[in-house]
C-alpha cells in the first residue's frame, strides 16, 4: 500500500530550492488560476512547493484552504510525478474556486505536466 503522508523529504523547504526550480524550470503548465513550474531532480520522489501570496489571495484563511488542497491532491498524485521538483503558483482570485474546482484544476495540470515529462523522457 502506498504512502500517502507528506513527510520531509516530500517538499521543498530551503530557498535555494525553490530558487532552483523558477530559474530552470524546465516544464510549465498552467491555467487561469495556477501556474506549476517543474524540474527533473536525482531522487526517486517528487518533491513540492506551494507559493500562495498575500498580493493574490488576501485572506490566512483562504490561503490556507488552497495550500491545504493542492498538498492533497499532490500527495494522491505522487506515484505519477516521480522524479521531479514541483513549485506550485497561485494566481489572484484563486480564492474564487471552491475545493472541489481547484482539485480539478490542479487534476488537469498534474495530467498536462505528466504528459510533457513522459514525452520528454
Amino acid at each position: 500500500m502506498p504512502d500517502y503522508g507528506f513527510p520531509k523529504e516530500l517538499r521543498l523547504t530551503r530557498a535555494a530550492e525553490y530558487k532552483a526550480v523558477f530559474s530552470k524550470a524546465k516544464y510549465k503548465v498552467s491555467c487561469r488560476f495556477l501556474l506549476i513550474f517543474a524540474i527533473r531532480n536525482d531522487l526517486p520522489q517528487p518533491r513540492l512547493g506551494v507559493v500562495v501570496g498575500k498580493k493574490n489571495v488576501a485572506k490566512a484563511v483562504q490561503r490556507n484552504r488552497i495550500k491545504r488542497v493542492l498538498r492533497t491532491s499532490y500527495r494522491l498524485n505522487q506515484d505519477l510525478l516521480s522524479g521531479l521538483d514541483i513549485v506550485i503558483l497561485a494566481r489572484s482570485n484563486l480564492d474564487s474556486l471552491d475545493n472541489q474546482k481547484l482539485a480539478e484544476q490542479i487534476q488537469s495540470l498534474w495530467r498536462d505536466l505528466v504528459k510533457k515529462h513522459t514525452a520528454d523522457t
